[in-house]
Order: C-alpha cells, then structure tokens, then sequence
C-alpha cells in the first residue's frame, strides 16, 4: 500500500526550555513550513539550532510551546503510527531477531496478527533477505538501521522522519544507505524529513533543504534542488547548490 497523504504544516512553531540555571532559553521561534505529499525535505544548521527538537514537534514526541502542527489538516498532539521516526542510533532490541524487532511496532499496535504475513515485504524492502532470524549483534551498522527504517515503516506511515540516521556509518556505507533511501522513497511515495549535518547528504536526497539559523533556532533560508536525479556529486549545479547552502550556513552563525 502506498500512501497519497502526508501534507505537513508547521505554523508559528516556538519551543522554550528551561537550562541549568533555570532560565528560560528560546529554542525555536517562528517556525513556519509547508511540507508537500511525497516530498523529501532536509533540514541543515549549526549544532543547538533545533533541528532535531522540530522533527520530534513533528513526530509529537515533543510539545512546542507555541504554535500547531497539523498533518493532512489534523492537528498533531502526540505519537502516531501514521508518523515513522528513526533515530541515529538504531535502537534495536538486542534479544529480538529481524523479523521479529521489525514487529515490534505492529505488537504495540495489537495488530500483529493480522498484520504479520506483510514482514517478509518489508524485510524484503531493506533487502535484508535471508537475515529475518539474525540478531542485532550479527548485523553491520547499515544493517542495522536498515532494521530500523523497516520497523518505521511497517505500519504503513504516511510521513518517515530521520533524524541523522546515516550520522554513525562510515563513508561508503553512508553513501550506499543514501541509494537506499532514495530507492525506498521512490518505491514507497512516502513524505520524508531528514536531519542531517552533513550538506552533500541533503542536496544528494532532497527536493528542498531547510537552512536553519541558532540562538533561537529560525528558518533561515529554504533552497528549491532543482536537480535531475540520479544527481552526480561532481556536477556543476550540485557544487553551486553545496556553495550556496554553505554560504546561508556561514552567514547563519
């Protein structure tokens, strides 16, 4: 089943926190963004701009203090299947197989067993045949995090958030996972959202990078990659649009 929906709006998002001195620091302020059905979006900036901090807004495992976020015209309130999330740290259940850390999120639903015969499609998505019965510590990294986005999508969400799930592998395996994404992506039609540190990364996946700005964290500048895939890393459009992004970032500091 492929998803149609997954319209994001995300209106006058503002989050506090209290610091260690219990003062009240702005951590996000007027955060406003409109996020397209099927669309790959990444989101770039310094360290303590709030990246992170907004896609957990998104995937209601965080309160905004200000502000809504709505989903196909509904407003978020907390956690829900129709919102996958991975972490960069796969966060597998050591004493589970594949198969079965894969169902873990069809278990808490109470679904499994209606719903289990579709694991071996989702295994087969990651390309992971032929580990269903391996356990974690037999698994690579980009093994593991393979596990990790099947298990985000088994129940069938209609928007994928990844905050820096490449940001642990090293450089072949990041770049091979990226071909993953994207193929994933392509074949599934999900909404996606990525945190990323890593400029190339998002230019390589994304339709649009957010360019964010800290202290408090702000949209600064959101850049259209108007770029034909596959995209070459060496082409010309593609070192404009990382000089562009690493200038509004420079400026952004």
């Amino acid at each position: 089943m492929v998803n149609n929906l997954g319209n994001i709006e995300i209106e006058n998002i503002r989050c506090n926190f209290t610091d260690h001195n219990n003062n009240d620091t702005v951590a996000l302020k007027n955060i406003n963004l409109s996020i397209k059905s099927g669309e790959f979006v990444s989101i770039v900036g310094p360290s303590g701009c709030g990246k992170s901090t907004l896609l957990r807004i998104i995937a209601g495992l965080q309160k905004s203090t200000e502000g809504i976020v709505k989903l196909d015209g509904e407003k978020i309130d907390g956690p829900g299947y129709e919102r996958g999330f991975v972490f960069q740290d796969p966060t597998l259940f050591p004493w589970l197989n594949v198969h079965d850390n894969i169902a873990t999120g069809l278990v808490a639903r109470k679904i499994y067993k209606e719903r289990k015969n579709e694991i071996p499609k989702y295994i087969k998505l990651v390309k992971l045949d032929g580990f269903e019965k391996a356990y974690p510590h037999q698994l690579s990294g980009g093994m593991a995090q393979r596990v990790a986005i099947a298990r985000a999508l088994v129940n069938n969400p209609k928007v994928l958030l990844l905050d820096e799930p490449l940001g642990a592998l090293d450089a072949f395996t990041r770049i091979h996972m990226q071909n993953e994404l994207l193929r994933i992506w392509k074949e599934r039609k999900n909404t996606m959202v990525l945190v990323t540190h890593d400029v190339e990364e998002a230019i390589y996946l994304s339709d649009r990078v957010v360019v964010m700005s800290p202290h408090p964290g702000q949209i600064e500048e959101i850049v259209n990659i108007d770029i034909e895939r596959n995209r070459k890393r060496e082409s010309n459009q593609f070192i404009e649009s990382k000089k562009k992004i690493l200038d509004i970032l420079n400026f952004a500091e």
